[in-house]
């Protein structure tokens, strides 16, 4: 799966948070339905300049390892149940939470 271009944009400006930039109207991402695919519409970020598509490109694999790796988040954090039900687990036995979790995190590995 080619990587959105949000996580291109995440992964070559690593020092942004783009969701508050993308709150605050400065980054706009448009897509015209028109084949071409997502496209910054509007960059207003403060120091930054606008990416080419060349440095977007240049970030592919990095932005595929991190939507890869958000996903593996999701879905750890879904396995892994709420923080009340884990605490009980440890107060019972933490060495059987401590199993679990290992389990959880060998069968979803991050990249």
């Amino acid at each position: 799966m080619a990587a959105q271009l949000f996580h291109k944009i995440q992964a070559l400006y690593t020092d942004i948070n783009l969701n508050d930039e993308i709150n605050k109207g400065n980054v706009i991402i448009q897509n015209e339905m028109t084949g071409d695919g997502d496209y910054i519409h509007t960059w207003n970020v403060s120091g930054k300049s606008k990416p080419t598509t060349s440095e977007l490109d240049g970030v592919a694999s990095e932005a595929e390892t991190l939507l890869t790796n958000i996903r593996v988040i999701k879905t750890r954090k879904a396995s892994y149940g709420t923080v009340e039900d884990q605490l009980d687990e440890i107060y019972h036995s933490i060495d059987d939470w401590k199993t679990r979790i290992q389990a959880i995190k060998d069968a979803n590995q991050k990249s």
